[in-house]
């Protein structure tokens, strides 16, 4: 990794470490909850963290086209090779409910893959990150420090085929029949429910083998996760094993179904080799 790959890397956690510590203190205040256009809900800290990586990432990297769930009416027509896919609040209905599986989303697109990516838990003080090519990792970071500050900090890698049960991260709210009938094409399979893109995480560091989701999302919901699995070692493809599409302005930035694996060799499940 070169030098300014890794200050660009640690530069943008700081900022994403200071969007959660945001998320924190709305919360405290009151979420304020409502319904967007499309019934789905936004908060106050949704809002908080928005703000402060919409203006962070500006600074960081100027001229660089950004893409939020936030702020489309903002999105640029034409985004080029370089740009940002960011969600402020993934799992809003998660953050709702009381529980911890809420993350912020920070993708750096590349020549039409996601390239740099972080997802931070901010209830758990959790931070995965990674660069494609240079490896990812796991960092214990309380919402507001600096990455120099972070408790724990160790490399991540997905982890290759057990010899018995797989173990799937599947959605708490959106799994679906389309996603049952792929799983059973692997197997033997241990079901564990999580929210946001927690479940990208889980298999990134090891701990699931593979995440399916055929239904419809969004980029900016797909993009860090993506980004910090191919860094530990996986990939994230569509259903049929082909390159997921990115930075898709004509379709509202929708993706319709994916697949995550930590070991490579699963693929050929969904090739048919």
């Amino acid at each position: 990794m070169t030098e300014n790959d890794a200050r660009l890397l640690d530069d943008a956690t700081d900022l994403v470490s200071r969007a959660a510590a945001a998320v924190i203190a709305a919360i405290a205040g009151g979420l304020e909850t409502r319904a967007k256009s499309d019934e789905s809900p936004v908060t106050r800290a949704d809002m908080a963290a928005q703000g402060v990586l919409m203006d962070g990432l500006a600074k960081l990297r100027p001229g660089v086209p950004l893409v939020s769930e936030e702020a489309l009416d903002e999105a640029p027509a034409e985004l080029g090779d370089l740009f940002w896919l960011i969600d402020p609040v993934d799992g809003t209905k998660e953050l709702i409910a009381g529980r911890d599986e809420y993350t912020i989303n920070v993708a750096l697109m590349r020549d039409g893959a996601p390239w740099l990516g972080i997802v931070a838990a901010p209830a758990r003080g959790e931070i995965w990150r990674g660069i494609v090519g240079h490896g990812a990792e796991f960092l214990k970071l309380a919402p507001g420090r600096q990455i120099a500050q972070a408790e724990q900090r160790k490399p991540i890698r997905t982890r290759q085929r057990p010899a018995g049960s797989l173990v799937a991260a599947c959605s708490r709210s959106h799994y679906d029949p389309k996603s049952e009938a792929l799983l059973a094409e692997f197997g033997d399979v241990t079901k564990i429910d999580c929210g946001s893109a927690l479940k990208f995480c889980r298999v990134a560091d090891g701990t699931a083998d593979l995440y399916p989701r055929l239904g419809t999302t969004c980029e900016w919901d797909i993009a860090a996760g993506h980004a910090v699995i191919v860094a530990a070692g996986g990939a994230v493809v569509t259903p049929q094993g082909g390159a997921l599409p990115y930075g898709q302005v004509e379709k509202a930035f929708r993706v319709p179904g994916f697949v995550a694996v930590g070991d490579v060799a699963l693929l050929s499940r969904l090739s048919g080799n």
